[in-house]
């Protein structure tokens, strides 16, 4: 069998911080600037899945050089300025140990022809197309036991397998301690899995990543040989469980949540990670809501907001205030729910801080809005509801196509109950264009009942209209 360790024809150096990229983004949040790549990247045609952590990688000097895709982007950005002028290192430097023989039995690539040689990434290898990885910067064990590739098509049910490729008893297997380059898979993995269920939705995403769960754990079973490595296994395990979670939460699996949600909260108690227990509660607290248990959602918002104080995000409190506000919606405590909803709002106008943790860069004003209109709809205010989801929808970034589906639905079902049924029918149309690149049981969820509502309103021709598509929807198991 190949062994899958790479070495390297240079010695080993600690990264140097890459200070003109830092001082490129200024005073923007490291999630705020991802934004921006990813929006310049669509400008020029590429995809790139650009997040707040490969920002702080690139920082940090851990990426001396771009792949080719985001040299595109940076390049776009920046016009007039070079590689070098951004704080990178020539590509032939960072290459320098790429170039190597292939093993004609390499299960990572196909063969080649005797002796040809290959430099940085397989171009064989499949990837998905809304990724791009910088493989040549990472270990042979990341990519070909990690990142099995699989083409991702528009429709999120023919996704192929993303995760990490290793089952639940491979780790234990593989005959040595578990290393850096498995954390950076694993981390990977979190990435891939939401930016697919921000353009996706959970559905067609949620049985495939039981299997990348199952091995982060067997991760953990097999042992590290550095407490750094130990630290990030536990704190990426958790996030993948959140992740998870999440998926099963959204597509409507809400005790299968409660469970991954669990799992994670115990992870990180057992670390010591507070940012991590932060992040559960605040799942929680959304789940709770969901489930119809308001009370439950208040005390896990307010325990998530107790731990997460002393982390210095404000926008990470803000969103925990929001999720205390849904749970006072739920309670119809109005005045709870709007101290909390003020909260929210003064919070987040403090703006980004390095400190904002890396999953929340879903999380801007769009959410703000969207999770406000949530609060009002359950207090049966409609047309504050509806003000507060058609600004979100309008304000969202088109990353995430979910998110965008999501607000105009919920615009929909509060025009709707607002006695607004044209209107209703209008943007409840717009959802289902959108329902052939988005899979979510809440939103299909939604869109039944305001059908349900609409239907007194049936001869009206844009109802009728919107009931007849809703109606030849194909219905989920």
């Amino acid at each position: 069998m190949t062994s899958s360790t790479v070495t390297s024809s240079q010695p080993h150096r600690p990264p140097r911080p890459n200070l003109a990229f830092r001082r490129l983004r200024g005073r923007r949040s490291p999630a705020e600037f991802a934004a921006e790549v990813r929006r310049a990247a669509r400008e020029i045609g590429e995809q790139v899945s650009c997040d707040a952590r490969y920002i702080g990688r690139v920082e940090a000097g851990e990426i001396r050089c771009p792949n080719y895709a985001y040299e595109r982007v940076f390049l776009h950005m920046f016009p007039g300025r070079t590689l070098t002028d951004l704080g990178f290192a020539p590509r032939s430097a960072v290459r320098g140990r790429a170039a190597r023989p292939v093993p004609p039995d390499s299960p990572a690539s196909p063969a080649f022809p005797t002796g040809e040689t290959r430099e940085g990434p397989d171009p064989y290898d499949p990837q998905d197309p809304f990724e791009t990885y910088d493989n040549y910067e990472e270990s042979d064990v990341l990519r070909r036991a990690f990142m099995t590739g699989g083409g991702a098509t528009v429709a999120a049910a023919s996704l192929g397998p993303f995760g990490l490729a290793l089952d639940a008893t491979a780790a234990p297997r593989l005959g040595h301690r578990v290393g850096s380059g498995e954390a950076g898979a694993l981390e990977e993995a979190v990435r891939r899995i939401r930016l697919l269920d921000d353009r996706h939705g959970a559905d067609g995403l949620y049985r495939r990543a039981a299997a990348p769960l199952r091995a982060a754990y067997a991760l953990l079973d097999a042992g590290t040989t550095r407490q750094t490595t130990t630290d990030r296994l536990h704190s990426g395990a958790g996030e993948l469980a959140i992740s998870v979670g999440w998926l099963a939460h959204d597509s409507g699996r809400f005790d299968d949540a409660r469970s991954h949600y669990a799992e994670a909260l115990a992870t990180a108690r057992m670390n010591g990670d507070a940012g991590l227990e932060a992040h559960a509660f605040c799942n929680t607290a959304f789940l709770a809501r969901d489930a119809g248990r308001p009370r439950e959602a208040v005390r896990a918002a307010q325990a998530a907001q107790r731990i997460a104080r002393p982390l210095g995000s404000p926008r990470l409190m803000s969103l925990l205030a929001l999720r205390e506000a849904g749970g006072w919606a739920g309670l119809a405590d109005r005045t709870g729910c709007e101290q909390a909803l003020a909260r929210a709002q003064a919070l987040y106008e403090r703006g980004p801080s390095d400190a904002d943790p890396e999953w929340m860069s879903f999380y801007g004003e769009a959410e703000l809005e969207g999770l406000e209109a949530q609060c009002w709809s359950a207090l049966g205010d409609w047309p504050r509801a509806a003000r507060h989801a058609a600004r979100a929808a309008h304000l969202q970034d088109p990353h995430f196509t979910r998110n965008i589906a999501l607000y105009t639905a919920e615009l929909a079902d509060d025009l709707a109950r607002g006695g607004h049924p044209d209107e209703a029918a209008s943007a409840g149309l717009r959802v289902l264009e959108l329902l052939g690149e988005v899979q979510s049981s809440r939103i299909q969820t939604m869109l039944a009942g305001t059908a349900r509502v609409l239907l007194p309103h049936r001869r009206a021709s844009g109802v009728s209209r919107f009931l007849e598509k809703h109606a030849s929807l194909p219905r989920t198991a």
